[in-house]
């Protein structure tokens, strides 16, 4: 063993320049490379929003909450794998169905819309997620021709997969596990700018239905990407759903940012074994058959909005319901009865909503006939019975 010299010794109790002793080898007597430098810690860039008692929603909020009654989803367009892969893409029909202009469902003109988009196909695999330029102006064109109709346009992130820990699909790239959070930051970061100078009628949604792995990060990575969005906007409405799906029964679990300038949003598709029969993408698939609306489903539904209007005074902030709908695999007669409950039964509560969707599956709007489904619209935006 080869004891260190002097100057070594010196430096053992010299704390400052303990990072001299790499110099002082240990056997052989040759000198030793000095270590790398470590390498920053990419999280410093994404700190959460400042500690505090959330204060309750705005006046602004609540205005943007109000002005998403009775809005619908642009849904399986752009957050398949690419525009138009679901057999739908954001048609010029489809804008000029809304706002003002737009052909009216049962007399009333939809004022709200929501685009759920997916980010994470469009970007680099890598932390800095460099957002494709040409979808970016894709979506940045459709979000601007809905607020210049004067439209109220909710903005999402929706299906990035990894992010929630579910495998990927058809036409998904997988990246390394590492980035994956910081991708969506990164993401985030470039939403946020390219839209700072979007009117009010714009509002950001932070993400659509987390689940799975994210039900223990997502009260970190929702308050990190909040000061993503603040930075470039500081005052504009962003909406945030719980775990779970959005479930309202998992409202009571999403800790709130001290921020006035946002809302809450759930997803509630009970009775489930109704709204889904028939679905392929649930695994097992709910049979077919299922009629709608005994008592014991009607309690269901019931529930989910209770929790979801308690929620709304106990923390101070809006709850829109931002998805529900019936598939259609059920039968037509019992698709208008439940549409018809769930319309009384938000109403009651004052929750506004937004029905999934507009042209696809759970569709008030036939594509291939260019016509509303009358039935459908008719007990949501018809007169009350």
């Amino acid at each position: 063993m080869k004891l260190p010299g002097l100057r070594c010794l010196r430096l053992l109790f010299n704390p400052v320049l303990l990072v001299a002793l790499a110099a002082c080898g240990g056997g052989g007597g040759g000198a030793t490379a000095a270590p790398a430098p470590a390498a920053a810690d990419p999280w410093a860039a994404y700190p959460t929003m400042p500690a505090g008692t959330p204060p309750g929603a705005s006046a602004q909020a609540r205005a943007a909450a109000a002005a998403l009654a009775g809005g619908i989803n642009f849904g399986n367009m752009l957050e398949a794998p690419t525009e138009g892969a679901w057999g739908l893409r954001v048609e010029d029909e489809f804008i000029d169905l809304v706002g003002q202009g737009g052909s009216p469902a049962a007399g009333h003109v939809i004022r709200a819309v929501r685009l759920p988009v997916r980010w994470s196909n469009h970007a680099s695999l890598d932390a800095a997620a460099t957002i494709d330029a040409a979808f970016m102006s894709r979506v940045e064109s459709i979000v601007n021709r809905l607020l210049a109709r004067g439209v109220t346009v909710v903005l999402n992130m929706h299906h990035y997969h990894q992010l929630d820990g579910d495998a990927t699909e058809a036409g998904e790239a997988s990246v390394a596990a590492d980035v994956v959070q910081l991708r969506f930051l990164a993401m985030w970061r470039q939403i946020a700018e390219r839209f700072a100078a979007a009117g009010p009628g714009l509002v950001f949604e932070l993400y659509n239905e987390p689940h799975n792995k994210l039900e223990a990060d997502w009260n970190t990575l929702a308050s990190r990407a909040l000061r993503v969005v603040r930075a470039s906007n500081p005052s504009r409405v962003v909406m945030i759903g719980p775990v779970q799906w959005n479930s309202p029964w998992a409202l009571s679990r999403l800790q709130l940012p001290a921020d006035a300038n946002l809302l809450l949003t759930v997803h509630h598709y009970e009775p489930f074994a109704f709204t889904h029969q028939g679905a392929a993408w649930v695994n097992p698939s709910p049979p077919l058959g299922v009629d709608c609306c005994d008592a014991t489903q009607l309690a269901r539904l019931r529930e989910g909005l209770d929790l979801a209007a308690n929620e709304a005074r106990r923390l101070g902030y809006p709850v829109v319901v931002g998805e529900f709908g019936a598939y259609s695999r059920a039968a037509p007669a019992a698709r208008v009865r439940y549409l018809q409950a769930m319309r009384a039964e938000m109403a009651s509560r004052q929750l506004p909503w937004m029905y999934w969707e507009l042209a696809s599956g759970f569709g008030l709007y036939d594509p291939q006939a260019h016509a509303w489904r009358t039935d459908l619209v008719q007990a949501l935006y018809g007169p009350t019975p």
